[in-house]
């Protein structure tokens, strides 16, 4: 009562399974891929956004405005 496959379905069960595990294995790294990739991307934003608010902060500042009289007078001498 208890059959056995044939060799060519036991074959192709096994391949169906490999192929199943390959499978699940391939998403999971594309999974771990795209989390990293979205960890580089928001690290890099962080970098990013610093660097323009200290752009920011730095053209924010008053700049002393330049002597015209000590730089005319230094032309004459």
């Amino acid at each position: 009562m208890d059959k056995l496959p044939s060799p060519e379905q036991a074959a192709r069960l096994e391949r169906q399974r490999l192929a199943a595990e390959e499978g699940t294995k391939a998403l999971q790294e594309v999974a771990e891929r795209a989390i990293a990739i979205r960890e580089n991307m928001a690290r890099l934003r962080a970098l990013r956004l610093a660097k323009e608010a200290e752009a920011h902060q730095s053209n924010a500042q008053p700049t002393e405005p330049r002597r015209k009289r000590e730089l005319t007078a230094a032309r004459s001498c």
